[in-house]
């Protein structure tokens, strides 16, 4: 390798010449294939080589990272595997080295950006690491004014390349408005980082009032009729006196006794009704049971976020190849999904991941099957979707099945990659597909061990 030893900067490249000659008493061709992590980022050329006996010949092989996390930065050894065809045994596999630069990247996002509320809003901040370092940052708020209090949690992050941080806001107005109509204040968020310009992000805080406007002045024109009227009547309050006398009786005179009521007949009893048209509440319809009233309507209930949801919120950001998966965690249901590298499941928790939703943007679909503990594959798990941003179920959430032990996955344009956790394993290591092929990902199908926790990017 001349020289063994280099460096290139995310999006850019680099080439390295390869050395070889032919110590064997006849001619023979060689033909050359990068190995290792860089493989998908190392071009050779040519890729064969026709050397006659005591020759030397020189191919160059050029490594271009893609300015994406999945270029960590550091040291990446690599190597290519040289194969002679006269002696396909005599493989020979020189090795290198080769150091990716580091670069920094964030983005941040508010979801929603306008929130309202009479005493609180509570907005969500994104803060995605695109960079191929980790990424420590502080949070804060600020408006003009001074009219809102920020409560951040987390107020410090730390992000891994190609993962994502929520943090949750809470805006609380300084001062509560009564009465009138809502008043916009504009906020900032800002990620900081040390060595580093802030990234801010603008919202808007739409503060509306306790009671309406109109309900303060028909208020206080009520109070004002009624303070009126209480003040005539006490003013002009009429005098009624009675000027009615009883008769005198005459000196010696008995006055006449009171006549003894008649005695009646008792009243007759009214007779009882004798279908649902004669009961009480008119016309025969019965009154609604409960409290509510036509307006009373029932509560719907939140619709389930799943992975295809999260790709169309993804590509509605950033348009191009996505996937976003969750994973089904026994005992725990499904998660929140996440995307493109981000860790789903509970990695060195002890607990299996029973199903994978997955959804993917930009690859005409994709394809997969799950393999299940004790059971290997079972029929009817492949599921196949040509359009994109379409959810894919793999394994099962039935409590009787057995969690997954793996999964095969394609996509019918570009490439998927994979890592799986799996129990007292810890993470396999990545591994794409090739066009046109299935790659499997998981427990080494002998040890029969559960998956835990995975990784995809595209």
């Amino acid at each position: 390798m001349e020289p063994a030893s280099a460096t290139v900067d995310p999006g850019s490249s680099t080439t390295v010449r390869l050395r070889v000659r032919n110590t064997g008493d006849i001619v023979d061709e060689y033909h050359f294939e990068p190995v290792g992590d860089l493989a998908p980022w190392a071009l050779v050329e040519p890729r064969s080589l026709r050397l006659y006996p005591g020759t030397t010949g020189t191919v160059e092989l050029t490594f271009a990272p893609p300015r994406t996390p999945d270029a960590s930065a550091g040291p990446h050894p690599y190597a290519v595997r040289i194969t002679p065809t006269e002696h396909p045994d005599a493989v020979t596999v020189p090795e290198g080295n080769l150091t990716v630069t580091p670069f920094t990247e964030v983005r941040a996002e508010l979801v929603p950006p306008t929130v309202k509320g009479r005493f609180r809003g509570r907005p969500r901040l994104a803060v995605d690491n695109l960079g191929n370092t980790k990424v420590t940052a502080s949070l804060s708020g600020s408006d003009s004014g001074d009219r809102l209090s920020y409560d951040l949690r987390p107020g410090n992050v730390q992000i891994e390349p190609g993962r994502a941080a929520f943090v949750k806001a809470t805006l609380r107005p300084r001062q509560i408005t009564w009465f009138g109509s809502r008043q916009e204040q504009p906020y900032r968020l800002a990620v900081r980082r040390s060595g580093a310009d802030p990234t801010e992000v603008d919202g808007t805080f739409v503060q509306r009032g306790i009671l309406p406007g109109w309900l303060a002045g028909s208020f206080g024109l009520l109070l004002a009729l009624t303070i009126a009227f209480v003040t005539i009547w006490l003013a002009y309050r009429p005098q009624v006196q009675s000027v009615a006398r009883e008769k005198p009786a005459k000196a010696g005179q008995l006055a006449p006794g009171r006549p003894s009521p008649p005695i009646s007949s008792p009243p007759p009893q009214p007779r009882q009704s004798q279908g649902p048209s004669e009961k009480p509440g008119g016309d025969g319809e019965e009154k609604p049971k409960g409290g509510g009233g036509d307006g009373d309507q029932p509560e719907e209930e939140p619709t389930e976020r799943t992975a295809a949801t999260a790709v169309r919120e993804l590509v509605a950001r950033s348009a191009g190849r996505h996937i976003c998966y969750r994973a089904f965690v026994q005992d725990d249901g499904w998660q929140e999904p996440v995307c493109d590298g981000a860790e789903a499941g509970t990695a060195g928790q002890g607990k299996p991941v029973k199903a994978l939703n997955i959804a993917v943007s930009g690859t005409n679909g994709v394809t997969g099957a799950g393999a299940y503990v004790g059971e290997g594959w079972r029929k009817g798990d492949a599921w196949q979707k040509e359009d994109d941003v379409k959810d894919m179920v793999l394994g099962s959430t039935e409590s009787a099945d057995p969690p997954m032990e793996g999964f095969t996955l394609q996509v019918f344009d570009g490439s998927v990659c994979h890592e799986a956790n799996v129990k007292d394993r810890n993470w396999t290591g990545k591994l794409c597909t090739e066009p046109g092929k299935w790659r499997y990902g998981g427990s080494p199908m002998e040890l029969n061990l559960p998956l835990e926790a995975v990784r995809f990017t595209v």
